[in-house]
């Protein structure tokens, strides 16, 4: 147990995601004590923000800010308010941008817990049906419009899109994908590179490695993976996800 408990916490505290990958040598534009903004391609940024929790302490969470003419998306909330408020004045004073939406891979606190401050200023937030139901029944944050199976949405003269491919991580997991420069933000779906299985509390272990088999599938040509916790990478991150998964 312990030996199960001390690979599981190497997996949630990984620190930001500065892991440099084939297409862009990432770069951290802004770092704080309680927020970290890496760069990791011309107009995609993680945002990494840390969730105080019971079982595993104080765990680092990722998300993705996609940018175009003065716009903006967000997938995945920071993990609380107060980062949210930080991470939406540094878009405002550093990118000049307005953000168009946020849009919460899964029902999780790391996905929603900056809804509440997305909502005060304004900003729409999408999810899927089952996000949205998930969150209304664990009392959470909820997010404001439903989508189905997919959601395309214009960000200045690009497009992001979140795509629900199957069960794994939650049963409501989404993938979001920034085609212009074949980005994934895989959210906690996908695993850094050597990472555990984690948090199996809302999980369906079984359909795991097919979820993933289907993005790898729709996505041949991606670049840039981010995974809801630790480091960047590519395809690999893929390849490692659905290769722990198969194991019994």
């Amino acid at each position: 147990m312990k030996t199960l408990l001390a690979l599981l916490l190497c997996a949630v505290l990984a620190g930001p995601a500065t892991a440099q990958t084939a297409a862009y040598p990432a770069k951290t534009v802004y770092q704080s004590a309680a927020l970290t903004i890496t760069q990791v391609s011309p107009n995609a940024f993680v945002h990494t923000s840390f969730l105080q929790t019971d079982s595993f302490g104080k765990v680092a969470c990722n998300g993705l800010i996609v940018r175009s003419r003065r716009e903006a998306v967000i997938f995945d909330t920071p993990a609380t308010e107060s980062d949210s408020r930080e991470l939406l004045a540094w878009l405002r004073k550093e990118l000049r941008c307005r953000v168009k939406a946020v849009i919460p891979t899964h029902f999780h606190e790391d996905c929603v817990g900056g809804l509440p401050e997305f909502r005060r200023q304004r900003i729409p937030s999408y999810a899927s049906q089952q996000t949205i139901a998930y969150a209304q029944q664990r009392r959470a944050p909820v997010p404001e419009r439903a989508f189905t199976d997919s959601l395309t949405l214009r960000v200045g003269t690009t497009k992001v899109q979140a795509t629900f491919f199957g069960e794994g991580h939650t049963r409501d997991n989404v993938v979001g994908y920034f085609p212009a420069e074949q980005v994934m933000f895989g959210g906690c779906l996908i695993k850094e590179l050597n990472a555990p299985k984690g948090n199996l509390a809302d999980a369906n272990v079984q359909a795991w490695p097919a979820t993933v088999q289907r993005v790898r599938q729709q996505y041949p040509r991606v670049q840039v993976v981010v995974p809801g916790h630790g480091q960047v990478g590519g395809q690999s991150l893929l390849d490692y996800t659905i290769q722990l998964f198969q194991q019994p």
